[in-house]
């Protein structure tokens, strides 16, 4: 049995923003630290921190909101690679989300980055996701 991680996750967290939680747990690899880190330098998660419960390792995010009516700062996320077909791009072809208004997040020989600091690195990668 296979598990997709990064779906786990983006899922977890679009679930948990559509039902106004304030936070959620994902479990923690070397992967899902990085998204969640690019996702608290962005602006769309207030903090997360690392716990351990019964050996097993998970990220507590402290999602975030706007005004008294509680609107997410997280509108839509969409996963664009998976498992069975992997979505790459070149360093002249990098997304760009909702004219900018959003990111995108690859995987590239830099490690992960978001679209805008990928173009400023010149590399391209495989696209994870876009977020909005």
């Amino acid at each position: 049995m296979t598990i997709d991680i990064i779906a786990d996750t983006l899922t977890r967290i679009r679930n948990a923003n559509l039902v106004r939680h304030q936070i959620v747990r994902v479990i923690n690899t070397k992967l899902t630290f990085s998204i969640v880190k690019i996702l608290k330098e962005e602006g769309y998660i207030s903090s997360f921190e690392k716990i351990n419960i019964l050996n097993k390792n998970y990220l507590l995010l402290c999602l975030k909101y706007q005004s008294q009516k509680r609107q997410p700062t997280i509108t839509g996320i969409q996963i664009i690679s998976k498992p069975g077909l992997r979505i790459y791009v070149n360093k002249n072809n990098l997304p760009n989300v909702l004219s900018n208004l959003g990111i995108a997040i690859l995987s590239t020989s830099k490690g992960i980055l978001t679209n805008n600091r990928a173009k400023k690195l010149g590399v391209g990668g495989e696209v994870i996701c876009y977020i909005w």
